[in-house]
C-alpha cells in the first residue's frame, strides 16, 4: 500500500529555506517516441490478486528454532511504533488455502513477495527449506493455471542490515546490502527459474523511502531527512537495475515489471506557485523514470487521487463518506484512466495495474469501486492503450501496516478456525468479470448487465 501524507511539511520547508522550486515534470532524459504501443489485442490479459509477504504469512517459528528469522518490521513492532503483526494470514502454514480462494475466484494471475529476512536470516546463511517452500508455490500456482508474479522485495528488510548505532547506516544503505541483495536475487531467480516468468524487484521504493525519511514512520524512522532520502533513492534504484540485470542473465525470456506507488495528483487553490504539485509528481515519477527502460511492463498501483495543498494533505484521514474509502482516500476511478493514457504516453510500455482496492465494510461499494475501475481499463484499452493487466489487493482482509488489521482490503475473509478464505460478494462479482471478459475477448466491467442505481 502506498503512503503519500505530509508533504505540506516538505513544502513548507522548502518556503521557509527558500530553496529553488521544483519545476513541473519534464521529458525524460532518454525520451520515448511518446507514442503509445497501441494494442494489438485484448489476450493474454493477467486477471490477478497481489499479496505480500508480511502481511499474509505466518512466521510458523520461535526465538531460537531454525528457521526463525526477524525483520526490521519486527524490531519496529517490539518497539511499540507498530501494531503487532502476529500470524498474519497463515499463508506460510497454509498457503493450499489461499491457492483454494485464487481457483474459486477465477484469476489466472497471482502477485506474491518473497521474505528476504526468511530466506537469508542471517549474512550469507541462506534457508533451503524457505527457498523450496517458495518455489513449490510457484509451481503449485502455475500447476493450478495460475500464473506466479513474484516481487523480490515487499518494503521489509533482514534485520541484520539495522545499524542500531548508525541509523544513516541502515537497510538501502547498509554498507552490506547491496551485495547480500544482488546475491539473494541470483539465488531466488535460480531457484524459480522453472516456473516463474514474471518478477517485480521492488514494491513502492518510492512510497516506502518516502514514509521512512521524510515522514518518518517506517525504519530507519527519520524525519525531514532529505540527504537520507536522496541516497535512499539511488540505492533503490541501483538495487532495482541490479536485479533486473541479474534475471535476464538467469531467464533471458522473463519479463521484468516495475511496482511504483502512482495517486493522481490536482493543483490546489493554495499551491499558486506550483511548489506543492511539482515537489509531489517527482517523488512519485522519479524513481520510475530511472528505472523504466529495463522493464518490459511498467506496473503500478493506483487507488485515489488527491488535492497537491496542505490543506487536502493534513486533513485525509478524516475524510468519509460516499466518495472516500474508510482510510480517508477519495474514490476517482476518472483518475485511473488519466494515469494510464499519461504513464502510457510517457513511457511507451505495456501497463499493469499491479494493485487496485478498497477498505470498505460495504460490498456494494467494494463492488462499485472495482467496477468503476475495471470501467476504465476497458475505456482506456478501446482507445489503444497497452493495459496488459489488472491486479486486485487484496486476496483477504490482511495486516495493513501502521493502520493494523483496521482496514477491510479483502475479497474474503480469513475462517480462524479453519483457515478458509470465506469469500466476500465481490470475490464473485470479480470472478463473473474475469469469465465474461475472458468468453468476450474484451474487459467487460457489466458480465451481466450490472447496474446500481446509486453509489455508496
Amino acid at each position: 500500500m502506498n503512503f503519500f501524507k505530509f508533504f505540506f511539511i516538505l513544502s513548507a520547508v522548502c518556503l521557509l529555506t527558500g530553496c529553488v522550486l521544483l519545476d513541473p515534470l519534464g521529458p525524460l532524459d532518454r525520451a520515448p517516441k511518446h507514442e503509445f504501443k497501441k494494442l494489438s489485442s485484448y489476450r493474454p490479459f493477467a486477471w490477478g490478486i497481489s499479496t505480500s509477504s508480511l502481511q499474509y504469512e505466518d512466521r510458523a517459528v520461535r526465538p531460537g528454532e531454525k528457521d526463525y528469522f526477524l525483520r526490521d518490521w519486527d524490531l519496529l513492532v517490539a518497539q511499540k511504533k507498530a501494531p503487532v503483526v502476529g500470524d498474519a494470514l497463515s499463508s506460510w502454514s497454509y498457503f493450499n488455502k489461499d491457492l483454494e480462494a485464487l481457483q474459486k475466484i477465477g484469476v489466472n494471475s497471482y502477485r506474491f513477495s518473497i521474505e528476504w529476512a526468511r530466506v537469508e536470516p542471517h549474512p550469507g546463511e541462506y534457508n533451503e527449506e524457505a527457498i523450496h517452500r517458495y518455489v513449490e508455490m510457484a509451481r503449485k500456482l502455475k500447476e493450478a493455471g495460475i500464473e506466479p508474479y513474484v516481487c523480490l522485495w515487499h518494503f521489509t528488510f533482514p534485520a541484520w542490515l539495522v545499524d542500531s548505532t548508525s541509523k544513516g547506516e541502515t537497510n538501502w544503505l547498509h554498507p552490506l546490502a547491496r551485495s547480500h541483495w544482488n546475491a539473494y536475487v541470483t539465488k531466488m531467480v535460480k531457484a524459480l527459474s522453472p516456473y516463474v516468468t514474471y518478477y517485480a524487484p521492488e514494491n513502492e521504493p518510492n512510497g516506502q523511502i518516502l514514509t521512512a525519511y521524510i515522514v518518518g514512520l517506517w525504519p530507519p524512522n527519520h524525519t525531514m531527512d532529505f540527504g537520507g532520502y536522496k541516497k535512499a533513492m539511488a540505492a533503490s534504484v541501483l538495487f532495482f537495475r541490479d536485479a533486473a540485470a541479474r534475471i535476464k542473465e538467469i531467464e533471458p525470456n522473463a519479463k521484468i515489471l516495475s511496482v511504483e506507488a502512482i495517486p493522481y495528483w490536482y493543483r490546489g487553490p493554495l499551491d499558486p506557485a506550483g511548489i506543492i504539485y511539482n515537489t509531489v509528481e517527482h517523488d512519485t515519477f522519479d524513481h520510475l523514470d530511472r528505472i523504466y527502460d529495463v522493464c518490459d511492463i511498467i506496473g503500478f498501483n493506483y487507488y485515489y487521487s488527491q488535492i497537491a495543498g496542505p490543506l487536502s494533505m493534513l486533513t485525509q484521514p478524516s475524510h468519509h463518506g460516499t466518495h472516500f474509502t474508510m482510510m480517508g482516500w477519495h474514490i476517482d476511478p476518472a483518475a485511473l484512466g488519466k494515469l494510464i493514457r499519461k504513464i502510457g504516453k510517457r513511457y511507451d510500455k505495456p501497463m499493469m495495474i499491479t494493485e487496485n482496492g478498497i477498505a470498505s465494510l460495504d460490498e456494494k461499494k467494494r463492488i462499485q469501486y472495482l467496477h468503476d475501475h475495471i470501467e476504465q481499463l476497458r475505456i482506456t484499452m478501446a482507445e489503444g492503450y497497452d493495459v496488459k493487466g489488472y491486479f486486485i489487493w487484496s486476496l483477504a482482509d490482511n495486516y495493513e501496516w501502521h493502520y493494523g488489521y483496521i482496514p477491510k482490503f479483502g475479497l474474503s475473509t480469513m475462517n480462524p478456525k479453519t483457515f478458509v478464505r470465506e469469500l466476500k460478494p465481490s470475490a464473485f462479482y470479480y470472478h463473473d468479470v474475469i469469465k465474461a471478459s475472458e468468453k468476450e475477448g474484451v474487459v467487460d466491467p457489466d458480465p451481466y448487465h450490472f447496474h446500481f442505481s446509486e453509489k455508496n
